[in-house]
């Protein structure tokens, strides 16, 4: 896995604003004129979107494709041509992550757009990553939950199924209510603990009828970048 990095010079420690917009202006280095771009969801993926249409407001021209229903809004927001998916390839997508392990494999789902997260990337010839540098763990399952997104109507019989894998579930709310996905279905965050065989472990949770899809995000990442104390590391993966 190569590494580089071009320290920031700055008086102060950088904040997660500060971060996240020199991931955004690194990410956009990588995007090239008429490209057709995937749009994550999330803080890191919202610093790029703003950064792109800024861009593309000095005329670059490119056309996006979002994952999730508040990215698509806040990439019109800021003049960004937002399409759906059609058959055609994405050049490049760019998203965060909430974990990432020494294999650039990764936990997404915590902001809840995981599923589309998943069409997106395998639509993508080529998927990025920003993360602080307090996203690297070392095995996937460190910060001890799971997101899975789940039919509603098999909500229950999914818990029941998720537990006797080890991984009790939780159904996650907002305002006091299920949380729901621009899909409509209900998300599960699973207790876990650092995951030894994260394949294994996503193959058994879709096998559990209902379930739609898991964070899970194996071999999907290029490349990461890392925004670590005011400088960007590229972590890249390696070859077969």
């Amino acid at each position: 896995m190569g590494v580089s990095g071009e320290p920031k010079t700055a008086d102060a420690e950088p904040s997660a604003s500060d971060d996240l917009a020199l991931l955004a202006e690194r990410a956009l280095e990588l995007v090239q004129a008429g490209s057709l771009v995937g749009l994550g969801s999330g803080s890191a993926a919202s610093a790029f979107v703003r950064a792109l249409g800024r861009r593309v407001q000095r005329g670059l021209t490119v056309t996006c494709v979002a994952t999730s229903e508040a990215t698509a809004r806040l990439g019109a927001e800021v003049g960004l041509r937002i399409v759906d998916l059609g058959e055609s390839l994405l050049d490049l997508t760019v998203d965060g992550a909430d974990e990432v392990d020494p294999q650039l494999d990764a936990m997404k789902g915590f902001g809840g757009a995981l599923a589309r997260e998943r069409i997106v990337a395998a639509a993508s010839r080529r998927q990025i990553l920003l993360v602080r540098a307090d996203k690297l763990v070392p095995a996937l399952g460190s910060r001890g939950r799971l997101p899975v997104e789940v039919l509603p109507f098999a909500v229950r019989f999914c818990q029941r199924r998720l537990r006797e894998l080890g991984l009790p579930a939780e159904i996650r709310r907002e305002g006091g209510r299920p949380f729901m996905t621009d899909n409509g279905n209900f998300t599960l965050d699973c207790a876990t603990g650092p995951l030894t065989d994260p394949a294994r472990t996503q193959r058994a949770i879709e096998g559990i009828p209902g379930v739609v899809d898991t964070g899970l995000f194996l071999g999907t990442a290029e490349r990461v970048l890392v925004a670590d104390g005011g400088t960007i590391r590229e972590l890249r993966r390696r070859e077969n």
